[in-house]
Formats: structure tokens, C-alpha cells, sequence
């Protein structure tokens, strides 16, 4: 029966927020979500203070929700991009800030940029299981 009704679609065209300053790139550029897995030396390190950055609604990592779409390390600098669950989420400053700062937290890097990714969409099927089983304990049904 849902799948007789006619539900809105994304905007292709559809640009980034003009008025709030911060990076956009269109696509991912690897396999999403990025976990950092096979990370190693400094990107490592970025990566561990990257999962201590949660979601401000709920006790859940952003890298654990799949919101980390890639991080680059070259020198000093990091790059990492990311999505939102949704594009007008109301602590987007406040998470931006936080990957920024947990990035720069890392003896070695002296610049973080956070990039906003559009595409792919984030969904559900981007949480990790270890992030799965933390929205389950904070009480969600991800069925």
C-alpha cells in the first residue's frame, strides 16, 4: 500500500545552504561508509578522535552512524568528509566544529577541513553494527 503514494525526491540541482560557510563536495570518493579499518600512522590517530565525536541527540559515534564518508592525511593537514543524517540538521555547526577540533586534537595535524557530502544520501543501512546495537540500547528500532 506505501508504495502507491507519490513521495517527494531530492533536488539533483539542489545547492548547499548559501548563507552558512563551510565545504561541499558532490560525491563520495571511495566506498562509504569510511571507518578507518585499514588506517594507519597519523590517519589512525585521527580516526580514533574521530569516533569520540558523538551525535549531540544521541550517545551514538558519527563514524558509527556512517557520517564519515573519507578522511585524507597528507602532512600536516587532514581533510575529512562527511554527511549529515539530513540536510537541515540543527547541529550541523555544532558537529562540524566537533570533527574539526577532534582532528586537530592529534599531535602532527595543524589544519583539519570538514567537507559536507551529499551523495550517496545517508540512510540507516550506512550505521556500522557496533553502531546499530548503540541506537538499539538508547532504545531506537532499527527495523
Amino acid at each position: 500500500m506505501s508504495s502507491d503514494y507519490d513521495r517527494p525526491r531530492a533536488d539533483p540541482d539542489a545547492t548547499a545552504c548559501s548563507y552558512t560557510d563551510y565545504e561541499t563536495t558532490d560525491h563520495a570518493t571511495g566506498d562509504v561508509p569510511a571507518t578507518g579499518d585499514d588506517a594507519e600512522g597519523l590517519a589512525r590517530e585521527v580516526w580514533a578522535e574521530l569516533y569520540t565525536v558523538e551525535d549531540p541527540e544521541m550517545p551514538v559515534s558519527i563514524v558509527d552512524l556512517g557520517l564519515i564518508y573519507g578522511l585524507d592525511v597528507a602532512g600536516n593537514e587532514a581533510t575529512v568528509d562527511m554527511t549529515l543524517t539530513y540536510s537541515g540538521c540543527p547541529a550541523r555547526e555544532l558537529i562540524l566544529d566537533e570533527v574539526e577540533e577532534a582532528a586537530e586534537r592529534v599531535d602532527g595535524i595543524k589544519n583539519a577541513e570538514v567537507r559536507l557530502v551529499w551523495s550517496p544520501d545517508w540512510s540507516v543501512d550506512l550505521v556500522t553494527e557496533q553502531g546499530k546495537e548503540a541506537l538499539r540500547e538508547f532504545g531506537m528500532s532499527l527495523e
